[in-house]
């Protein structure tokens, strides 16, 4: 994909990212450590982090025939460099979001059945470590997307704008 009614197509999938990302960041803790939100967010985000890291490479992939047809500036350098480090931390997110959907699904299945799991909710250790994966993940998923959007607007915007307002024009 390259444009999208005549505008590069990174620059519009780079909004889904950076709204998609860190809301099932913010889901998947949500998820790993309150059972009421597991119980109803879990399968939904699960969903979700693997569109996520779907549309990573895509956007990537769009921002490289951006880079192309800019400037060569040590800026979008950095913003393409550092591009390339969003899928992994998409990545995480997502498996640890499925890891979540998975032991509330076998929850759900041993309540019926009767029996025990190993990713069930009894068992501390499970809770604890998925908790401290899905912050781990989940911060270094949000501090990647303000970096590399930071990095993007300075490529974008630095130099190309007045600190001081444009004069206005007889026509407006």
């Amino acid at each position: 994909m390259t444009t999208v009614n005549g505008l590069p197509a990174h620059v519009l999938l780079v909004h889904a990212i950076v709204v998609l990302l860190p809301l099932s960041a913010l889901l998947l803790v949500l998820t790993a450590l309150w059972p009421a939100a597991r119980a109803k967010l879990a399968g939904p985000n699960a969903i979700l982090s693997v569109l996520v890291v779907v549309l990573v490479p895509i956007t990537t992939e769009a921002g490289e025939w951006l880079e192309r047809r800019v400037a060569p500036t040590p800026l979008v350098r950095a913003h393409t460099e550092l591009g390339d480090t969003a899928l992994w931390v998409a990545i995480p997110v997502a498996v640890v979001a499925l890891l979540v959907w998975w032991r509330r699904r076998e929850s759900v299945r041993a309540e019926t059945a009767g029996r025990r799991t190993f990713l069930a909710p009894a068992s501390t250790a499970v809770t604890v470590v998925l908790s401290v994966l899905a912050v781990v993940a989940a911060g270094a998923a949000v501090y990647d997307v303000y970096r590399i959007g930071d990095s993007g607007a300075q490529a974008s915007w630095q130099g190309q704008f007045s600190a001081t307002p444009a004069p206005r024009g007889a026509d407006r």
